[in-house]
């Protein structure tokens, strides 16, 4: 019997090389045959199957995750190349690092057991990196959520932040953590380190990452927490903050202004996001074919309006492909975080899961004026090194929590401890 019998592992490989093909190919002859393009094209492709294939010969888990996610990195790397090269090849360095990244929160979380016991160290450091950001941190398009190290590498502490405030609250929902701090029970130490987060959020004006992490918050109260009250309280909490954010922020009224009529401001204000509703109607259905669009006229088309640039170039089939391949890289990860039997893995899976998805209706509702826009990375395919890398931790640990399940190393909660 062959080891792999039953697992069809070789369609989601090949998918991805003809994908790679075909699009680097096009942009290949688009861009006047600069070789730098197929040598760009073999590398991603070279980094794709290498990881692929350490998967599969290690049996690490769930098989399609990853090739799902590297697609998504293609075509976000064929439109950095298409914008400017030199994005394309810094993001390809990237990936590389994220593949490695990939690997060592694999083995690193597969291996060490105690990860459910160290809620006050989630807390503390992310806490660490929150004031970091305050204190010495770089303001970039309003938003002081950047660490300048020197003149080459600036870091994005939110990204990492994310991580470790879903390891936190796992910690709480898989009633790891029961006993109360003094007199205060986890369940009020969560909300207020919650809270606590989003404060610091709001200095540093990052309303995207406020609105991920309380959307995972949330989220995970309502799977978790029994009844309905305490999760009714913070909606109402957060509705009540959010209209007094409206009426005394002048940063928060031109986001809503913009979001309701863009039109009226459109060479200030509302030009981001005109452009980027141009754009994407001048895709149509099929696209203006790659290399055809004008993806430079959207400012910040490399990060925050990638999806736009995607839309013009390669149709609103081309975004919708974007969109399913999220909604089953969800789909794969709830599937894991249901079939694990360790409390602590499925709610730190579970959490991870909400991230990516909401991450991405974020930006995607955004770029096409469902909700107002605020500046956060599109996972995997915007260009970002901080993203990127986090993005692939992340997977290296649902990666992990996946192998575990598979390989029956999951225990039951009561017994996790040792005695």
């Amino acid at each position: 019997m062959s080891r792999f019998e039953g697992v069809n592992y070789k369609r989601p490989a090949l998918l991805l090389i003809l994908m790679n093909i075909f699009g680097f190919g096009l942009l290949f002859v688009a861009n006047d045959y600069n070789k730098n393009i197929l040598y760009i094209g073999l590398g991603i492709l070279g980094f794709f199957i290498l990881t692929y294939t350490i998967i599969i010969l290690c049996r690490m888990g769930d098989k399609f995750i990853v090739p799902m996610a590297c697609m998504l990195i293609t075509m976000g790397v064929i439109l950095l190349c298409r914008i400017n090269i030199d994005y394309g090849i810094k993001q390809i360095m990237w990936v590389a690092i994220g593949c490695v990244t990939f690997f060592l929160a694999y083995a690193i979380y597969y291996n060490f057991k105690y990860w459910h016991r160290l809620w006050f160290f989630y807390a503390i450091g992310a806490t660490a990196l929150f004031l970091a950001t305050l204190i010495f941190g770089k303001t970039v398009n309003g938003s002081k959520n950047w660490l300048q190290f020197g003149s080459f590498y600036a870091f994005q502490p939110s990204e990492l932040t994310k991580m470790l405030y879903i390891m936190f609250l796992a910690c709480y929902f898989s009633k790891s953590w029961s006993e109360p701090v003094g007199k205060i029970p986890p369940k009020y130490i969560s909300l207020g380190i919650t809270y606590l987060f989003i404060g610091f959020l709001v200095l540093q004006r990052d309303w995207g990452t406020i609105l991920v992490l309380y959307s995972i918050y949330i989220f995970m109260l309502y799977v978790y927490e029994e009844g309905y009250k305490f999760l009714i309280a913070n909606i109402g909490a957060a509705s009540i903050v959010a209209i007094l954010g409206y009426k005394f922020l002048y940063h928060i009224q031109v986001r809503v202004s913009t979001w309701l009529d863009p039109w009226s401001d459109i060479s200030n204000t509302g030009y981001q996001i005109t452009q980027s509703l141009f754009a994407i109607a001048s895709g149509g259905y099929f696209g203006r074919g790659i290399g055809n669009g004008s993806p430079n006229y959207i400012p910040e088309v490399h990060s925050d309006f990638i999806f736009a640039a995607v839309c013009e170039e390669m149709g609103v089939f081309g975004g919708a492909a974007i969109i399913i391949l999220f909604f089953l890289i969800a789909y794969r990860c709830f599937k894991i975080s249901i079939k694990t039997t360790n409390a602590y893995d499925k709610a730190v899976c579970f959490g991870l899961t909400v991230m990516f998805a909401m991450q991405t209706f974020i930006i995607v509702g955004g770029v096409t004026k469902m909700i107002p826009l605020t500046g956060i990375t599109l996972p995997f395919v915007s260009y970002g090194g901080t993203s990127i890398v986090v993005s692939f931790a992340s997977l290296g640990v649902i990666q992990a929590i996946s192998a575990k399940a598979e390989r029956g190393k999951n225990e039951k909660a009561g017994d996790r401890d040792e005695h």
